[in-house]
């Protein structure tokens, strides 16, 4: 018998909706895993093919095409993923994107963007970290100036998740560099035809391999007026900000069930690997290794679920949500090391998913803000 990690959260229509996300992953994702892996994206057949089962946008009204959900129905898809190895569709930055339209967008761009975005017609990304500006927005330089009723855009962005596939990208970039934060701004650009824009290399990583991250290049980009976010200048930083909690749960969520997914796939190895003529789970070792790696994901369930309470509710502070980013992430860079250490030599081998989860996991310390910047923001709060 397996340990087994409930989730507080959940209910039968969920445990449905579970279902429902998993036979999907198993039949389209899982299947052309190897070759998204070779080409570095998973294609734009299977964004439409989630988007006409309604597993994109679940937690967007259904008055803008989403599904009508929360938070945990978004969740219960990155945790299916999660716990296969499977990082190649990032529905993840997608929502995130959708959330963008739908705290900060005018009318007009919620109507326009988001039933597309549920119908999986546009892929959505978002730039913001360029080749001198990570962690730090405020140092950006992609620049946006106002001329005869358009933005010209100028600049550079690098590691863009979905930016090879997307069909609109939401660029931070600067309005008024003389202002700081409060001179940063995001305009919505409509990548099909568009004049001056240009997707780089899709950028070799040691993980993620299915996951498209690419550079993209603004050179006299024009970007009609109505195409900035909110429709007033100099919003871009608080717009950024605000959507923090949300971006880092999930992070914290798909780290703990990657976890499990590794977890379980040890068991099952050690169970039948035979070492010295015994299976390698009878070693004590391996047991109280596996007792760790349990005890980690039992005491982290109770503390991610009460964070997806408190998101639903509308009650998650930056600080918690930086907490759950932080230990999610450096948590399960320490138990898939371990779980990898059981493996053996077989553990280094790709043909094995615990070897991807191990090079997938250690980009989570580093993407939607390092551990050190969530270090700082937690400080902050002490």
């Amino acid at each position: 018998m397996t340990m087994d990690f409930p989730r507080s959260w959940t209910d039968p229509d969920l445990d449905l909706w579970r279902d429902t996300c998993a036979r999907f992953i198993e039949t389209e994702l899982e299947p052309d895993d190897a070759a998204s892996r070779e080409r570095g994206h998973v294609g734009h057949a299977v964004w439409r093919r989630a988007g006409e089962l309604g597993l994109l946008c679940a937690d967007i009204p259904e008055q803008y095409g989403g599904g009508g959900g929360d938070f945990r129905h978004e969740a219960v898809f990155y945790e299916e993923c999660a716990r296969r190895g499977l990082s190649g569709m990032a529905t993840s930055v997608h929502s995130i994107v959708a959330h963008y339209f739908l705290n900060h967008g005018t009318e007009d761009q919620k109507q326009r963007y988001l039933p597309r975005l549920a119908r999986g017609e546009l892929v959505g990304a978002i730039a913001m970290t360029e080749p001198g500006a990570g962690s730090d927005l405020q140092g950006i330089r992609t620049k946006a100036e106002l001329r005869d009723g358009h933005y010209v855009l100028n600049g550079t962005k690098t590691f863009i998740t979905n930016g090879f596939l997307a069909g609109v990208i939401l660029v931070v970039c600067k309005t008024d560099p003389t202002q700081g934060a409060r001179g940063t701004s995001i305009l919505i650009v409509e990548t099909e035809g568009c004049e001056g824009f240009r997707v780089g290399r899709v950028l070799d990583k040691m993980g993620m391999k299915a996951q498209d991250t690419s550079e993209l290049f603004f050179d006299e980009v024009r970007v009609p007026a109505a195409q900035l976010l909110g429709g007033k200048e100099g919003q871009g930083f608080f717009q950024l900000m605000s959507d923090l909690p949300y971006e880092r749960l999930i992070i914290g969520v798909s780290a703990l069930a990657n976890m499990e997914g590794a977890y379980r796939a040890t068991l099952d190895y050690v169970r039948e690997r035979q070492v010295f003529g015994k299976p390698l789970i009878e070693i004590q070792n391996t047991r109280f290794k596996l007792a760790e790696v349990a005890t980690q994901i039992k005491v982290g369930r109770a503390f991610i679920d009460r964070c997806v309470h408190d998101l639903v509710a509308g009650t998650l502070d930056t600080a918690t949500a930086s907490m759950a980013k932080l230990w999610g992430s450096e948590t399960q860079c320490r138990v898939l090391d371990e779980c990898l250490q059981l493996f053996g030599g077989y553990g280094y081998m790709n043909e094995y998913p615990i070897a991807r989860m191990y090079a997938d996991a250690r980009v989570q310390r580093i993407y939607g803000g390092t551990s050190e910047i969530m270090k700082e923001v937690i400080s902050r709060q002490l």
